[in-house]
This record gives C-alpha cells, sequence and structure tokens, in this order.
C-alpha cells in the first residue's frame, strides 16, 4: 500500500518500538503534520476474549465528557407524545411510516436512530437496510427506551458505542485532533473505565491485550497499557 508524504513524515516521528505513556501519546499526536480537515482521533484496543463466545462478548455505549466533535443526526421512530418530545429534545428526523418509506428506498442519511419499543414490529422490517450499517435500534444501547428525551440528548451530547469484532478488536473514535489534550485524555479515560467495567466474568488471563490511538491520517501510536492500566486505578 502506497502512502502519501504526510503519512511518511508521520512516520519517522514515531518510535515504532516504544510504547508511550497515553499523555505522551496525545502530544505527539499533535505534533505530527496535519491534514486540511479536522481528523478523528481514534482508540483501537485488542481484548483477551473470545467474540466466538456470548458469554465474552463486550458491547456497550458511554457518553464522552468532552463529546465528539461531530454533528450527530438523530432520527427517532415514534408517534403521538413520543414524537413531541423527540422534536423537543432535538431529533432530526421523526415519524414512522414516512421515514420507513423513506429508508426502503435506501436513504440512511442519519447517525442514530431511536425507536419507543412498540413500534419496533414496523422497525423489525427495516433491519436488512439498518442491520449492516449498524443503525438498527438495540435495547443494549439504549436506542430502544421510552424515555426518548433522554436518548435523543445523549446521543446528540457524544454518545459513542464499542463492540469486539470477529478479531476481538475494539474500534472507536474518541474526539478530534482540534480538541484540547485534557479533553482527549479524559474522553479515553471514560471509554476504558467503561471497558474495564463491562470485562465478561469468563474473560480468563490479560484482558487488555494492546493499546493504540491514531488520527484518521496517521500511523497508530503504541500506548503502555500495563502502566496506563495502573493509572487509571488512581482516578
Amino acid at each position: 500500500m502506497k502512502h502519501g508524504k504526510r503519512y511518511l513524515q508521520s512516520v519517522e516521528k514515531i518510535n515504532n518500538n516504544k510504547f508511550y505513556s497515553l499523555k505522551e501519546a496525545i502530544e505527539l499526536l499533535a505534533q505530527l503534520p496535519s491534514s486540511k480537515f479536522d481528523e478523528t482521533i481514534e482508540l483501537h484496543l485488542r481484548l483477551g476474549v473470545d467474540p466466538k463466545k456470548a458469554n465474552q462478548m463486550v458491547r456497550g455505549t458511554v457518553v464522552l465528557p468532552g463529546g465528539t466533535g461531530k454533528k450527530v443526526r438523530v432520527l427517532v421512530f415514534a408517534d403521538g407524545d413520543k414524537a413531541e418530545e423527540a422534536k423537543n429534545a432535538g431529533a432530526d428526523y421523526v415519524g414512522m411510516d414516512d421515514l420507513a418509506e423513506r429508508i426502503q428506498k435506501g436513504w440512511t442519511d442519519f447517525d442514530v436512530a431511536i425507536a419507543i419499543p412498540n413500534l419496533m414490529g414496523k422497525v423489525g422490517k427495516l433491519a436488512r437496510i439498518l442491520g449492516p450499517r449498524k443503525l438498527m435500534p438495540n435495547p443494549k444501547t439504549g436506542t430502544i427506551t421510552m424515555d426518548v428525551e433522554q436518548a435523543v440528548k445523549e446521543s446528540k451530547a457524544g454518545k459513542v458505542e464499542y463492540r469486539i469484532d470477529k478479531f476481538s478488536n475494539i474500534h472507536v473514535s474518541v474526539g478530534k485532533i482540534s480538541f484540547d489534550k485534557k479533553k482527549i485524555y479524559e474522553n479515553i479515560l471514560t471509554i476504558m473505565k467503561a471497558i474495564l467495567h463491562d470485562k465478561p466474568p469468563a474473560a480468563k488471563g490479560k484482558y487488555i491485550k494492546s493499546m493504540t490511538i491514531c488520527s484518521s491520517m496517521s500511523p497508530g501510536i503504541k500506548i503502555d497499557s500495563v502502566a496506563y492500566l495502573k493509572e487509571i486505578q488512581t482516578k
């Protein structure tokens, strides 16, 4: 794979044989050659779990204290008073049959879908479209709920989902390169505490096997996860 000049310049600044402290890594990201857009910062984890086993699934949501830096478009499947509640909370799209018809035609220009439970019979018919795009409402992520107001506000405020893939990895956005370094650190701390809290009882051995951060256009920077986990215990 051929990389651009900016990427190769970044490679020269990163010692690939070193495991950095999280604060060092965040500082280093800020010093790398910048792009013309506000790059997203991503956290990548390798966990010591077996995703093929249901009792070792790691999945959840968390509201980042510093937000994501992204404008989140929220769609809500609701009717009656709950539809009004969704609109008042700031949802971008609210409805049911009209939205379902648009989605059936291929429209998915939204980032989060929320539904009230009694409409899931209708929403379920959209699973083949919403599922592959990770837009299907799910009680595990708090997107099937009667508390529509809270769900909309959390999504708008910077709620992110984390979930292991088939290789036992988690990839999650933690902010933008323009963020204050303290805000990035606090966002990562919040996510890490949630993932540690969700450690499956069936998981044996080392839970956090590796930890890396990068920006959209940069190489990964390896974190000393052992030292960082000790640091977390004092927070």
